[in-house]
Order: C-alpha cells, then sequence, then structure tokens
C-alpha cells in the first residue's frame, strides 16, 4: 500500500482527535495552562501543529500558498476553544487537500526544503510529521486529564475503524 494515503488517513485521525481533546477543555482559559515542568499548553500545542502541517503539508506539498509564523504558535494565548479547534480544521483541509487522489510518485523524492540544515526523503519526512502529530496529541490529552481531573477519552479511533476510513 502507498505511504500518501496511509499518512492522510493518520493524519486527518490525529487532526479530528486533537480537535475533541481541544473541545474537551471545559472552559477557553483552561486550554492555555499548564503545570510546573510542562513548558507548553495544550491551545499552543494545537496552534503548533496546525501551523506545521499547514506548512509542511498544505504549502510544500499541496501549494497551498499558507504562510507560516511559527513563532505565533508558541506566543499567541487568546484563541477560543471553538477558534482552536477550527484551524485543526483548517490543517485537516490542507492535508486533505495535498494528499487527495495521490501516491508517494506524485511527490519529489526529496522533500522540497531544507529542514535544520539537513534534506530528507520526502517519505521519511511525512513518517516524520505523522509521529510529531501524535506525539503532540498524547502530550495535549494528557494535559487535558491533568488540569481538569477528568480521564475520559477523546475517541481516538480504534484499529478496527482504520479500515472503514479506506484508501
Amino acid at each position: 500500500m502507498d505511504l500518501i494515503p496511509i499518512t492522510r488517513i493518520l493524519m486527518l485521525r490525529e487532526l479530528d482527535t486533537f480537535a475533541r481533546e481541544i473541545a474537551a477543555f471545559p472552559s477557553d482559559d483552561l486550554v492555555w495552562q499548564t503545570r510546573s515542568g510542562v513548558t507548553n499548553s495544550a491551545g499552543h500545542l494545537a496552534q503548533h501543529v496546525a501551523g506545521n502541517l499547514q506548512h509542511f503539508v498544505g504549502a510544500r506539498l499541496g501549494g497551498s500558498g499558507y504562510m507560516r509564523q511559527r513563532d505565533a504558535e508558541f506566543a499567541a494565548r487568546t484563541r477560543t476553544r471553538a477558534e482552536l479547534v477550527a484551524e485543526l480544521k483548517r490543517a485537516a483541509s490542507a492535508v486533505a487537500a495535498a494528499f487527495d487522489g495521490k501516491t508517494l510518485a506524485d511527490f519529489p523524492e526529496v522533500y522540497p526544503a531544507d529542514l535544520a540544515g539537513s534534506r530528507l526523503p520526502t517519505s521519511l519526512f511525512l513518517v516524520h510529521l505523522e509521529t510529531h502529530l501524535a506525539f503532540h496529541l498524547g502530550q495535549a490529552g494528557y494535559l487535558r486529564r491533568v488540569l481538569t481531573g477528568d480521564n475520559a477519552p477523546c475517541g481516538a479511533l480504534a484499529l478496527a475503524d482504520l479500515a472503514k476510513l479506506g484508501v
């Protein structure tokens, strides 16, 4: 099976779950809070993954024209939960648009940008982007549980449900 449809499914799954995590916070204020030893709030993590994917997938591979403001992803603290969810949905739309109907052969073998002084195969960088997204989703989920005391999951898809998404 080709990497692009798989990556599309997983990124869309994680972005959808991230949106549910953000919506599960009981207040807009709480989404910006952390605990001792935790640098980034769930709000910052949501902004970061949305900007990251809109830039590296949407703009670089899909030609969306998105202009990333990485510093703002970690500085801004004014968005509501609804605004953060909308930004995650924009990232999902950018991923879907960049990947719909495509295979790995439709993209350059080497990712078309310098990545911290390195040039990586597009396939490897896409796997990195997916694991980066999943990592931050897990952080946001644990932070929500710690801040609220609510240990209810937000419905990440079970393995059996992946087949329903199709490739």
